[in-house]
């Protein structure tokens, strides 16, 4: 169920960061508490292929992020203990060391469920007269751009295989924060610099005719 326009979920989950330690983090106060935007990333598992790319090129673009006033956080299913043994594995050995912002640890699977972004289902079987469950229990490559009211202003999913581009969300936040100091909508394919428009039909045949 999509929950752009609405409020993050308001629940505490377990993380771990690259010292170690395991605490719970809020996603909806850490942008309301610190007036932040913030990015959250999920991936399906520690230890895996297509992963550790994502994770390091969000690694990569943190300070782009950090200009940008947004908090990264990453996200899986695994537990606060996987994750720190994944940051403590090399990159040329398939790791993530060196990632430095914090990494959501939903084993319980609560925050995930409230989503709707777990790979499962429940498929009834004859011989057993009861329901299984199909599917891996993981997240799907599951985005979300959160503004500092704790609103959803984006949310995207892929499946499995394909990784995302990080600068993509860069440009989605430059867009938003443009819209938020401006009050002008930004049209297909904007980026900083570009011209945006005001939300009215005379703007638009404007915009249109010059580009």
């Amino acid at each position: 169920m999509a929950i752009v326009g609405k409020k993050f979920p308001d629940l505490n989950v377990n993380a771990m960061n690259e010292m170690g330690d395991t605490f719970q983090i809020n996603v909806l106060e850490e942008a309301k508490n610190n007036n932040k935007k913030v990015i959250l990333f999920w991936y399906p598992k520690d230890f895996t292929f297509v992963c550790p790319t994502e994770l390091h090129a969000f690694q990569d673009a943190l300070g782009e992020f950090e200009k940008r006033n947004t908090i990264v956080i990453g996200a899986s299913c695994d537990t606060a203990e996987v994750h720190f043994a994944w940051l403590n594995t090399s990159k040329d050995n398939g790791g993530i060391e060196g990632v430095t912002y914090p990494i959501l640890a939903d084993s319980n699977r609560n925050l995930a469920n409230m989503l709707d972004i777990l790979d499962v289902e429940e498929v009834y079987n004859d011989d057993l007269e009861g329901y299984l469950l199909k599917g891996d229990m993981v997240s799907y490559r599951a985005t979300y751009l959160i503004d500092e009211e704790g609103t959803v202003f984006h949310e995207g999913v892929n499946h499995m295989p394909v990784g995302r581009n990080v600068n993509e969300f860069l440009r989605m936040i430059d867009a938003y924060t443009h819209v938020q100091k401006n009050g002008e909508v930004c049209p297909a394919n904007w980026e900083e610099g570009k011209d945006a428009m005001k939300a009215d039909r005379l703007a638009t045949a404007a915009y249109l005719s010059q580009n």
